[in-house]
């Protein structure tokens, strides 16, 4: 599951590692500490805050791993072992299970089949045993199974619309800093979305030719042909993630076929012991599951980017862990006198956490040292250089790249002045790139949010950046090469966006990220960075012009330049103080110049 999950991309973070895989096609394992997250890549990310113990288990586990593959087998032939992944998930962190996909897909299939037929079997005793015709069964099933749907879909959606209008709010990140708040906002509300229309339905139905013990059965075999549905297509689809349907579907046949076996399936509520107990285990696996997740995922939030809601995210999967940790034992409910006094409970729960939430300091997000609020700008200076050398923009001032939902609106209730600060949306429809010195990915990802606070002094970068044209040849007549030479500090990006009639034939750099360029209207985009060796960067770029015409603007071309680790002049430094004290500032000078050529 967790593969899955960060292949997809839903997590926002990466390892150096990756580029070895991509680009030097290498297999091999990431392995990370995830427990505090909070001060990951902040000055709070020292050693210290690692315990000996996990670093003792991270060797042990390294040494393990080396053990195994230095005495593998398969490594003798690894042709003959290349292909097909693996389903592998831990139980409690006590026991580890694997087994292949092809083990996994059988093993699905024959549990979603067992579960048909364990099903049919039980309304054929229903019927039996009530004096009725299966088909009489069969009617109430599907009008049970058509509200247990319901009461699934619920269980999903209220938890997101609870989500979305603290979002609507501004109240993004409520649980940041007291996780506790995601069982009153997010688990009540899918419990309650679970088991609501079940209760209003038991407490309306009057057929008295099928006892309620056995409606109640029915609401249980409901859940467990959705599971078995839902384990059908996603097995066909290719989710290895759908063991963690199975489990509790497993147990649950095992428990009905007990049930059977012993007849308590037809002594009132007596079947209600062995399905408890069946749940037990499938209820610490989904619990224990989707706690490692949300306790992972909710440090991330607040460094994702403005631009992403991971509210949704955690709310999703709070309500996907309630569902499968629940799913069997909620309607047990209504074998109790009042079902609905719980309901209640659950709402007055999910009322005050909305309260705390909103109203009080246990819903403010952030906090000094353990759980800060990353600011991540940068202090830049933009150069504009047109076709005959002239300059024709220069400004300066600082580009905000937010990190979480609440973008400035904390800073401006600490008081920080941020007068003048405006989108550069609009810069991004007019200007290559939106006209910045975008650092990264996560910058080009977010730029569309990113906000631009101006700056009447201009900003003196600590150092130079500077682009020089070392040749221009025709090669034939419809390419010309140009050749540059790029000196600076150890970050520098490059960004090249030909004009509609002129294409890059030929480059320097990855022959594959020239065939496969990013989407408009973003421009090719090059990161450069070096440790001891600061040699420049010499490179050449061709292009092909249909009509031989190159006396004419061709490509824009821009250079920046990062100067990581130095704090800026005294009024950069004034206004970095200003910032209240959990705010954990990334920032440094950048300079952007652009040219076209």
């Amino acid at each position: 599951m967790a593969e899955e999950i960060f292949q997809s991309g839903i997590i926002p973070s990466d390892s150096d590692f990756r580029q070895f895989n991509i680009y030097g096609n290498i297999p091999g394992l990431d392995m990370v500490q995830i427990e505090n997250g909070f001060v990951y890549h902040t000055k709070y990310d020292v050693i210290d805050v690692i315990p000996r113990e996990s670093l003792q288990n991270t060797g042990d586990n390294i040494l393990s791993l080396v053990r195994g593959l230095a005495n593998a087998t398969e490594l003798h032939d690894t042709e003959a072992h290349k292909g097909g992944h693996a389903v592998f998930f831990d139980f409690l962190g006590i026991y580890f299970i694997y087994y292949s996909e092809t083990t996994g897909i059988l093993l699905n299939l024959s549990v979603a089949g067992a579960a048909l037929i364990f099903v049919f079997v039980s309304i054929w005793r229903i019927a039996d045993v009530s004096h009725v015709s299966i088909s009489h069964v069969v009617r109430w099933f599907i009008l049970v199974l058509i509200i247990q749907v319901i009461s699934f879909l619920l269980g999903l959606a209220l938890p997101i619309v609870v989500s979305y209008v603290f979002e609507n709010l501004g109240l993004s990140l409520t649980y940041y800093s007291s996780p506790l708040l995601v069982i009153g906002l997010y688990v009540c509300p899918s419990l309650i979305g679970l088991s609501l229309p079940t209760t209003i339905y038991y407490s309306l139905q009057g057929n008295d030719k099928i006892s309620t013990a056995y409606h109640l059965q029915l609401a249980l075999h409901a859940q467990a042909i959705i599971l078995a549905l839902l384990t059908t297509g996603l097995t066909l689809f290719g989710l290895r993630t759908t063991y963690v349907l199975v489990i509790p579907l497993i147990f649950y046949i095992l428990s009905l076929a007990l049930n059977l076996l012993t007849t308590l399936h037809d002594r009132g509520y007596a079947w209600t012991g062995f399905l408890t107990a069946s749940q037990i285990i499938p209820f610490l696996h989904s619990s224990y599951l989707i706690y490692f997740f949300v306790k992972t995922i909710i440090p991330m939030c607040a460094r994702s980017g403005s631009a992403s809601d991971q509210d949704v995210y955690i709310a999703f999967l709070a309500a996907v862990g309630t569902v499968l940790s629940f799913g069997f034992l909620i309607p047990l409910i209504n074998t109790f006198r009042r079902p609905s006094l719980m309901i209640f409970c659950l709402l007055a729960t999910t009322a005050l956490s909305m309260y705390l939430a909103s109203s009080t300091q246990i819903g403010f997000p952030f906090r000094p040292r353990t759980n800060g609020q990353r600011v991540a700008y940068l202090q830049v200076r933009n150069m504009f250089y047109e076709y005959d050398g002239t300059l024709s923009k220069d400004e300066s001032g600082c580009l905000f790249n937010f990190q979480d939902r609440r973008e400035e609106t904390t800073f401006l209730e600490a008081k920080v002045n941020l007068t003048g600060l405006v989108s550069i949306k609009s810069n991004c429809d007019k200007y290559m790139m939106c006209g910045m010195p975008l650092y990264d990915y996560r910058y080009v990802q977010n730029r569309l949010q990113s906000k631009w606070l101006p700056r009447s002094e201009p900003i003196v970068p600590p150092g130079l950046t500077t682009l020089e044209v070392l040749n221009k040849t025709r090669l034939n007549p419809t390419t010309v090469r140009f050749e540059f030479n790029l000196t600076g500090p150890s970050h520098m990006s490059v960004f090249i966006q030909p004009y509609e009639d002129v294409e890059i034939s030929n480059w320097s750099f990855l022959r594959s990220y020239l065939d496969s360029p990013p989407a408009a209207p973003l421009s090719y985009h090059l990161y450069f960075t070096y440790g001891i060796d600061s040699s420049p960067l010499n490179f050449f770029l061709e292009f092909t012009k249909a009509d031989g015409d190159f006396k004419v603007p061709m490509f824009q071309l821009a250079v920046s330049g990062h100067y990581i680790g130095y704090e800026g002049d005294a009024q950069s430094e004034k206004f970095a103080s200003s910032f209240p004290s959990y705010a954990i500032l990334a920032q440094w000078p950048a300079l952007y110049q652009r040219y076209i050529f």
